[in-house]
């Protein structure tokens, strides 16, 4: 029942789901989070489902989870439902890369690359209609992310035509929903080359020839297809491979178009951090204040890539770094998203809060889960949204004060089916005040 998660047919996985939830006791809860999960709608290391996600998630005992999927919202809906199917604090975030003009001439997170940075926006409530401006936007940077694929795929197949692969028949059979990506694309040049070279001999010479390697070490990297997708991601797609192109200011949106339409969509746009090694994260407050003047309102981390290394010294670094831009983010109340990602093979599925590294970090992480599931809640019950008219109304210009209360909310029991259908039979300003009233009584009531 556990592998119908992850099938292609959501009344499948919708069905699994429903039998498994039945059957399972209470588990032990944890104060681990992971608040930024990709799943197969985008690209997920083990071919996760967004049910798959929630349900691993609560039998982990995670205290909360978030969706979080490259220019798609396409699991929102999914994701949220079998969470409060479940018993689980959740949001729904959206990644995707843009151009912030400030910062083009220094690499920010995606290296070799100058002022193109990654950048999100978190808990989306709902999937905007197509024929609004949101959706029209949301549909637009979908097309922009095919393009870019078809123009890899392109200049890849120019200059490896025997493994020559069509994006219809060869890449989007590899996702749910057509959210294809630059992994999915290295998986179906991957797959040809068994199709086409049948033959080890013959494969062995085709990827040596392609690595200028011996054919003892193509032996061991074929054997190991984590390694061999990133080797062969590295000669086709990424900077100095067959296929890469280096990005212009028009390649990606602009930061401030971005930023408009994540809070157009009542979601909260997220400045990203990589691991403060790079020119443009070398000053964190100046790059924290530089997106915060556009609109941002939190920041996202990956803490893995912050402090998990063998040398110790490059540990140590990474770690002061971290510890800089934790403290930044904090002096101006902005609420903090973490996440392992799990879009590359050997990542870990939760950070371990409690381990030494990231101890002292524990409780800034947790209410910033608190943060997002609480604007997520009362985004999607009482059109009460963390960036909303109705929020800066009431709380203005003290962000502490704002944080503490939406935090309030996401620290409540997880939300359940039951609750939630209650919440939806009443109107926007009538839920709101039950929320309110379940924050004074530390329990929902409906």
């Amino acid at each position: 029942m556990t592998e119908k998660l992850n099938s292609f047919d959501f009344a499948a996985r919708k069905d699994a789901l429903t039998q498994l939830a039945a059957q399972q006791d209470k588990v032990v809860p944890t104060d681990n989070i992971n608040m930024h999960f990709h799943s197969f709608y985008s690209y997920n290391a083990e071919s996760l489902s967004p049910t798959a996600i929630a349900y691993r998630s609560y039998m982990q005992g995670l205290y909360a989870a978030g969706l979080c999927d490259f220019d798609v919202l396409d699991g929102l809906e999914e994701f949220l439902v079998a969470s409060e199917m479940l018993g689980l604090r959740a949001t729904v975030n959206l990644e995707t890369r843009a151009f912030l003009s400030e910062y083009a001439d220094r690499d920010i997170n995606s290296p070799g690359e100058p002022g193109v940075t990654y950048i999100m926006g978190a808990g989306f409530a709902k999937v905007p209609a197509e024929n609004t401006p949101q959706g029209q936007t949301l549909g637009f940077y979908r097309q922009k992310a095919a393009d870019r694929n078809t123009d890899l795929i392109g200049r890849i197949n120019a200059k490896l035509p025997d493994i020559a692969i069509d994006y219809a028949a060869d890449v989007l059979p590899l996702t749910p929903a057509g959210g294809a990506t630059e992994r999915h694309i290295i998986s179906a040049y991957l797959n040809k080359s068994l199709q086409v070279f049948a033959d080890q001999a013959d494969l062995v010479k085709f990827w040596s020839g392609i690595f200028s390697t011996d054919a003892d070490k193509t032996v061991a990297l074929i054997g190991d297809r984590a390694k061999m997708e990133d080797s062969v991601r590295s000669k086709l797609a990424k900077r100095g491979g067959f296929g890469y192109v280096q990005p212009s200011k028009n390649t990606f949106p602009p930061v401030e178009d971005f930023i408009d339409w994540v809070l157009a969509c009542e979601a909260v746009p997220l400045v990203t951090w990589l691991d403060g090694t790079s020119a443009g994260e070398a000053d964190a407050e100046a790059m924290l204040e530089c997106l915060a003047a556009k609109g941002a309102g939190g920041l996202n981390i990956i803490p893995d890539r912050n402090w998990n290394y063998a040398d110790a010294e490059t540990a140590a670094v990474k770690m002061d770094h971290l510890e800089r831009m934790v403290t930044a983010a904090d002096a101006m109340n902005l609420p903090i998203n973490i996440g392992t990602e799990m879009n590359k093979p050997g990542l870990p599925f939760v950070d371990d809060l409690d381990c030494a590294a990231l101890a002292p970090f524990k409780q800034t992480f947790i209410k910033g889960a608190q943060v997002f599931v609480g604007h997520s809640i009362l985004a999607r019950y009482a059109d009460f949204s963390y960036v909303s008219k109705s929020a800066h109304a009431e709380f203005g210009a003290d962000t502490k004060q704002k944080n503490d209360f939406f935090a309030s909310v996401g620290a409540l029991p997880p939300l359940t089916t039951a609750i939630a259908d209650k919440y939806s039979e009443t109107s926007p300003l009538a839920a709101y005040v039950k929320i309110c009233d379940s924050v004074k009584a530390s329990r929902w009531i409906v």
